[in-house]
């Protein structure tokens, strides 16, 4: 059996080139329809991203998929003063204080904490740029691995929970089956005593009531959508134990399953009696487990 992989994951890694440079590779994963990629990466490593969707799209399928790059550099900052822009502030409150005929000289501290008068600005090679890409690629796969491993893990645990929901359709489709042969008689029943009002208790040719009856039974009858919905549960339990990449497959078998629960309840909507009555119970449950299992499918790649 292969591994069935939830979309929702998340790892990170940390890696250094040599003591100047570290950084964090994280990578988190939710549900989506296709393979949905964003990047996070630093300005210095524009060259990355192509390398960084190949090695994705090789190893993912599915799913809305970000990665985000933070590098720690350790050495080579400059820190980087910006004369004019704090000679502009510096006379622009002179400037105030003199209009307003205040006394006072401008807070040296206050002025290098504006926003341009300082920068920090780290110094890095082409070297250090390639050695930094390098780390990066040789992490990605080692990445993807231990995002797969939470992966699995609950793609396994949704795997059972998908097997429960077939085991209770499959419960459902037994008690139904039981009970198909109750509803043909109560709707025999209900076609005589109809058949006898309308004709005012005149008495109506057994040949005549068969006719009516067999007509009935074929427009309320369940029994070819019960012998299908076995097949569904059958196929969908069968494609949980081959495992693989499921989530389209299963979600396609789970609208024929919907299909057929509507379909039995729409031809016994109409019937009487207690078996009647069940199985129409019988066929919302059904339903309601339906769309339980169809939530849980997409999450599954």
């Amino acid at each position: 059996m292969r591994d069935i992989y939830s979309m929702t994951g998340y790892a990170s890694l940390r890696g250094s080139v040599q003591d100047s440079v570290g950084f964090t590779l994280a990578m988190k994963s939710v549900n989506h329809r296709f393979l949905d990629l964003h990047l996070r990466l630093p300005g210095s490593c524009d060259g990355l991203e192509v390398q960084l969707r190949r090695m994705l799209k090789e190893n993912l399928r599915r799913g809305h998929v970000e990665v985000t790059l933070q590098v720690e550099r350790r050495a080579n900052v400059e820190i980087q003063l910006n004369p004019g822009l704090l000679e502009a502030y510096i006379q622009a409150f002179r400037e105030a204080a003199r209009l307003h005929g205040v006394v006072s000289e401008p807070d040296l501290n206050a002025m290098l904490r504006i926003p341009g008068v300082m920068s920090t600005e780290s110094v890095s090679g082409a070297a250090e740029v390639e050695g930094l890409e390098a780390a990066v690629l040789a992490q990605i796969r080692p990445l993807i691995g231990k995002l797969n491993e939470g992966r699995a893990l609950e793609g396994a645990s949704l795997a059972a929970e998908l097997k429960a929901s077939m085991l209770r359709l499959q419960a459902f489709a037994e008690e139904m089956a039981a009970l198909r042969n109750g509803v043909r008689e109560a709707q025999f029943e209900r076609l005589r005593s109809r058949l006898m009002e309308l004709t005012q208790g005149v008495p109506v040719g057994e040949e005549r009531l068969l006719a009516e009856a067999a007509v009935l039974a074929e427009k309320s009858d369940i029994e070819e959508e019960i012998v299908r919905l076995r097949t569904h549960v059958e196929r969908f339990v069968a494609m949980l134990e081959e495992g693989g990449e499921l989530g389209k497959r299963l979600d396609f078998l789970l609208q024929e399953l919907n299909r057929e629960a509507n379909t039995m309840l729409s031809k016994t909507s109409g019937a009487a009696g207690e078996n009647s009555l069940r199985i129409t119970e019988l066929g919302l449950e059904m339903k309601a487990e339906i769309e339980k299992a169809r939530e849980q499918v997409q999450n599954l790649e």
